[in-house]
């Protein structure tokens, strides 16, 4: 059993916003499934291969998706070590992206509130890069929408995280960030 977070905010207003890139993922993976509204987030489950996967997009806002997880965790008795969370990352540049684990929040909220929530850091993080130019108004930034040159790179980009999350499905969380944090 495997669980893919995507850190996001809820709502219009914040749809396609930088912050949001975590969401964007999920939805390019699953396309246009139906999510279901339970553990203060949206859901769906699927069946890859020999392994079912929760989708969840917390709906508690970024400085808050510990909560979401740590309810769905629970309930499913997801192992730490099964979940992937897909975030947005000031420290890199657009077009780039690493995988993380073991490893501190970095100064993001919502993995901050991930780690408090769950009481550990053992978790596997897909960082992709937002590139903050602007480092005097963080929070204007990152619920800014991408610039369509931006938004391009990332669509370019959806295949590569579509792959990853495979990856970590089908070969766990070493063989993945062997194979796409090489790259």
């Amino acid at each position: 059993m495997k669980l893919i977070v995507g850190i996001g905010n809820p709502g219009a207003e914040y749809e396609n916003t930088r912050h949001n890139i975590g969401f964007m993922v999920i939805d390019a993976f699953l396309g246009n499934e139906k999510y279901q509204n339970k553990f203060d987030g949206l859901y769906f489950k699927k069946n890859i291969g020999n392994e079912t996967v929760y989708f969840l997009k917390p709906l508690t806002y970024v400085n808050n998706s510990g909560i979401s997880v740590r309810k769905i965790m629970d309930y499913f008795n997801i192992s730490i070590n099964d979940i992937l969370v897909i975030q947005d990352d000031l420290d890199e540049d657009i077009g780039k992206y690493k995988l993380k684990n073991h490893s501190s929040s970095g100064g993001h909220n919502g993995i901050k509130s991930i780690i408090s929530s769950l009481g550990s850091q053992d978790f596997l993080r897909l960082k992709i890069g937002i590139s903050n130019a602007k480092k005097d108004n963080v929070i204007d930034f990152v619920l800014g929408k991408f610039s369509k040159e931006e938004q391009r790179t990332l669509n370019e980009l959806m295949p590569i995280f579509k792959d990853i999350i495979n990856s970590f499905i089908e070969k766990g969380t070493n063989k993945t960030m062997n194979i796409y944090n090489t790259k």
